[in-house]
């Protein structure tokens, strides 16, 4: 058995999220959207002619994008890595792309090798909205102070418990994770917040970003996120920030 790795971007707009879905579920766009993982599996066995079973590193929800998503699969096919490459992506639609595929050490697992992923949120900060970039970025149309988001931004720094950022708390078996950088960028009327982690709970970037927003605006008081952080109490945060300018950037591994 081989075992591929796949680095993979996608613009997440058409899809329901990463993961196959075991039972029909509506959308707010209508019937049930195709999946990431079930697009690639399809394309895969009509090449490979074998059931195949993507493993990635994380899945991400419904209008999420990705840069670099990993994955990885078991397969008897010894064919060439540069066919299966081209194969995948001729097949594939026009919103989905593999940029790499190589062979890794049997013991690899996307998932369970991660070291630290790192994730994007993009805000277009503008008096009026920007129709072509709609489904990539989240507008906002007040003014955001920086220098007060970045402020705030220090206090996730360091191995906490995020359970007032995760839209379901007590359903996480660990709430506990390390954030590694938190950066705060902006050029002409994007504002880029990379945050790079060793895990994170669900919606938890979105709600972290949603409260530097308010942060931002000027809606809260000072060291307000940390106070948040330490209440464990999802109520205080602030909203879950859309998912269009979500974005998978980067995942590193051991």
């Amino acid at each position: 058995m081989r075992n591929i790795k796949l680095e993979i971007e996608y613009d997440g707009t058409n899809y329901y999220g990463w993961q196959v879905q075991n039972s029909p579920r509506p959308t707010a766009h209508g019937p049930q959207k195709r999946t990431i993982q079930q697009t690639i599996e399809s394309a895969l066995q009509k090449i490979l002619q074998e059931k195949v079973k993507l493993i990635c590193s994380g899945r991400t929800d419904t209008g999420v994008h990705a840069k670099a998503q990993i994955a990885n699969f078991k397969t008897k096919s010894l064919i060439d890595l540069v066919k299966l490459h081209l194969s995948l992506n001729a097949l594939l639609p026009e919103d989905v792309v593999v940029n790499k595929a190589v062979q890794v050490p049997d013991d690899f697992h996307s998932r369970f090798s991660v070291k630290s992923k790192i994730y994007r949120y993009i805000i277009f900060n503008n008096s009026h909205r920007s129709v072509l970039s709609r489904d990539f970025v989240y507008f906002c149309r007040y003014p955001l102070n920086l220098e007060i988001m970045r402020s705030e931004a220090k206090s996730f720094l360091g191995r906490h418990d995020f359970s007032s950022f995760c839209a379901s708390a007590g359903l996480a078996k660990n709430p506990v994770k390390t954030i590694k950088k938190i950066a705060i960028s902006k050029r002409k009327d994007l504002i880029y917040i990379d945050i790079e982690g060793n895990g994170f709970l669900y919606n938890m970037v979105r709600n972290i970003v949603g409260t530097l927003i308010d942060a931002g605006r000027g809606r809260l008081s000072r060291h307000a996120c940390k106070k948040i952080l330490i209440a464990k109490n999802r109520r205080l945060a602030g909203a879950t920030a859309p998912a269009k300018g979500l974005y998978l950037l980067k995942v590193k591994y051991k």
